[in-house]
């Protein structure tokens, strides 16, 4: 049973996610929901974010991309889309577009409810790029305007207005070049292989061909061959071999399209009432291979053998879906009011470490130049030696600008009370101050989603308690400010730490492995992981049926991949609570009033150590 602050948007989000795996028909797969960009990497989908608002919008863009990446799992065969793959860039972009097109209008034909789906996703990427405006046809990209023309010729249905308008501004471009081959292309939907045969000869014809590169087919004529005569022929010889190779690229045999027809039922009655649980419907799968053909991915990079009982019920949610804007204000205001004895002396520290940053960003000077500023402290060598060059100096770039700090907090119940109220503000002022040396800041914080592990214990006890289940509770990771999110429109979030039971157990290293994952798909080059807690991880449900050590044990060995790997520079604060044994580069304090001093010297230290080793000077 959901606790009454359960995200009112759960139901949905879970029938979504089982209804994407059965249109996939990947039962392994997962889902998560996310405010990056969506998308697809290796088993896990990543979906747009549904607030507890659940506006019509939000509902229309999570479904159209869920449908858009279960049909391209369904219908895509990645080593077959890998062989016929250009080379060159803008051919690489049409081969791309043509094969979404593809799987979409597939999905189409089978079930109308995701063309209409599909549509949501694609007015509402129109309008964010601009579509609609655009007035000349070189501004509009030629992948994107063959992709839907494709498309709308595969399925008869109109597109959204800036779509269309795309299309409109290159339509006689791809007809009268291409024309014949759309013709062709248009009764091989089936086929990946033919397909991407003719995606090359479209390319050819729009005047890219010098971009595909060798021809796959050449690399072993005799295969080729081989190919050419499975794909084309009646198959009233083959002996069944072949077929299973090719499985995915061949039209689909009566079983799988009755199967299809129940998946279209599933998909009505998920539209009916986005409210339904769709798990009991993932048998729906069984005229598949079986699933032990494929590996299973571990649940940690870090141990592979560490163990789940079940993942279903973990969250990766926004702050803004934990509270109305109203209630996170509110709390703000609380936090504000609880601290105010003590924001001038983080302020003071902030701006201390503010002074220190850009001391060392705005005094670096490169000397003995050829050009740029005359430097007049040494005219006195050119005075007593006239064929002395003149000596000029240069203000480097600003050194930080290349940089992402995540702040990661521990939100258990242990830190209730003064320890969150100051990591909160801490943190709060730490990303303000950040921001304005250009160093983008992420903060997030760890808990679970009940105490004496909810749903997941529950499932584990109808199982009949198997024995040594792994982690035994339901995670809640919250993002409070992503690092592309400007501090003024986090700052009501941070309140969200005051919130009336929020904060229970705190399993740290997956929460770590998480912290860790987003920071590694930052573009920075460089990046700092700050953790900040109390204690050991703990949660009585995983640990009463587990090994004492099998959480703190999982914890050591992200920190030292982590750490192995040197990507990201990882430091850690524990409050009253000795962390210097599990993280290389620690600090322990005794007095949560420490903790903004604490912060800010351990970010000065490494900034201006990164500085020393550049071997930069640093005015004082």
């Amino acid at each position: 049973m959901n606790e009454p602050t359960d995200n009112p948007a759960d139901p949905f989000k879970k029938a979504l996610a089982e209804a994407t795996k059965t249109l996939a028909n990947r039962a392994d797969l997962s889902v998560t929901y996310t405010i990056d960009p969506a998308g697809i990497n290796g088993d896990t989908v990543r979906l747009p974010q549904v607030t507890r608002r659940m506006t019509k919008q939000e509902i229309m863009l999570a479904r159209g991309t869920a449908d858009a990446y279960a049909m391209r799992l369904r219908f895509h065969n990645e080593a077959t889309h890998s062989k016929y793959l250009p080379q060159g860039e803008i051919a690489s972009g049409l081969y791309e577009a043509l094969e979404t097109a593809r799987c979409e209008a597939l999905g189409a034909r089978a079930l109308p409810g995701t063309a209409r789906n599909i549509d949501a996703k694609i007015d509402s990427e129109a309008q964010k790029l601009g579509f609609e405006a655009l007035k000349d046809a070189a501004d509009a990209p030629l992948s994107t305007a063959a992709g839907y023309l494709l498309r709308q010729m595969a399925t008869g249905r109109d597109l959204p207005k800036g779509a269309q308008n795309v299309l409109d501004l290159r339509r006689d471009q791809l007809e009268s070049k291409a024309g014949d081959t759309l013709s062709e292309i248009l009764d091989s939907l089936d086929d990946q292989i033919a397909f991407a045969r003719l995606s090359r000869q479209m390319i050819t014809d729009l005047g890219y061909g010098d971009q595909l590169g060798d021809d796959p087919d050449m690399e072993n004529p005799d295969d080729a061959d081989e190919t050419a005569e499975d794909d084309g022929s009646d198959q009233e010889d083959q002996d069944g071999g072949d077929d299973d190779e090719n499985s995915e690229d061949q039209q689909q045999p009566p079983e799988e399209q009755e199967e299809q027809m129940d998946q279209q039922q599933a998909q009505a009655s998920l539209e009916d009432n986005p409210d339904a649980d769709m798990s009991d419907d993932t048998d729906m799968a069984d005229g598949d291979p079986p699933d032990e053909q494929l590996p299973v991915p571990p649940h940690s990079d870090a141990d592979p053998n560490y163990m789940v009982f079940t993942d279903a019920f973990d969250e990766e949610v926004d702050a803004t879906d934990l509270a109305d804007p109203a209630e996170l204000e509110r709390l703000r205001a609380y936090l504000d009011q609880q601290l105010d004895p003590l924001k001038a002396a983080v302020g003071r520290l902030a701006n201390k470490l503010q002074r220190r940053l850009q001391a060392q960003q705005n005094r670096h000077w490169e000397f003995d130049l050829e050009e740029g500023i005359l430097d007049a402290a040494r005219l006195a060598r050119v005075i007593a030696n006239p064929t002395t060059p003149l000596s000029f100096k240069q203000e480097s770039d600003i050194e930080f600008r290349d940089t992402v700090v995540t702040l990661l907090i521990d939100n258990s119940g242990s830190m209730r009370g003064r320890p969150i109220s100051i990591a909160a503000i801490c943190a709060d002022v730490l990303a303000r101050t950040l921001e304005r040396c250009q160093v983008k800041v992420e903060i997030l914080g760890f808990t679970t989603r009940a105490w004496k592990g909810g749903q997941s214990r529950e499932a584990w006890l109808k199982a009949e308690r198997p024995a040594l289940p792994g982690r035994l509770n339901d995670l809640r990771h919250i993002i409070y400010k992503s690092a592309d999110t400007p501090w003024r429109r986090a700052r009501p979030n941070l309140g969200l730490m005051m919130k009336e039971g929020l904060l229970k157990e705190n399993i740290d290293g997956e929460a770590l492995e998480w912290a860790y994952r987003r920071i590694m798909r930052r573009p920075e080059a460089r990046r700092i992981l700050m953790v900040i807690s109390d204690g050991a991880p703990v949660d009585d449900s995983t640990l009463s049926v587990n090994p004492a050590s099998f959480l703190e044990k999982h914890l050591r060995d992200v920190i030292d991949m982590i750490e192995t790997r040197k990507a990201a520079e990882l430091i850690a604060i524990g409050i009253g609570h000795d962390v210097t044994r599990y993280y290389a580069k620690a600090v322990t304090i005794t007095d949560v009033e420490q903790l903004a001093g604490a912060m800010t010297e351990q970010l000065a230290s490494l900034f201006e150590k990164d500085a020393r080793k550049r071997g930069l000077k640093i005015a004082s």
